[in-house]
């Protein structure tokens, strides 16, 4: 059964924040950032329950190739993904929550 994947605006600021600064770093970086965390984001929506719980009902998915995490809950109700974040590997989410 599939589940529906729903973004945060933060979590979509996230995005747009470190692909800026990928893209200064390097040309096409922010593509390759792009892609790899939609590619996750789909490995994700196939098997939502493979990442363990790490804290308030939170999982966190990571691209393959980029230091980052995509903090997740599941709504079995909904039948529904939300993605709260997704964040470099060193900022302190639980911090900011």
């Amino acid at each position: 059964m599939s589940y529906t994947i729903v973004y945060l605006v933060s979590s979509k600021l996230d995005v747009i924040n470190a692909k800026n600064w990928y893209r200064n770093q390097q040309i096409g970086l922010d593509n390759r950032f792009a892609t790899a965390i939609k590619c996750a984001i789909l490995r994700l929506k196939e098997n939502p329950f493979y990442f363990q719980l790490r804290y308030n009902n939170i999982r966190i998915a990571y691209p393959k190739t980029f230091p980052f995490g995509i903090h997740y809950y599941i709504d079995l109700a909904k039948r529904e993904i939300i993605i709260v974040a997704i964040i470099h590997n060193k900022r302190n989410f639980i911090e900011e929550i």
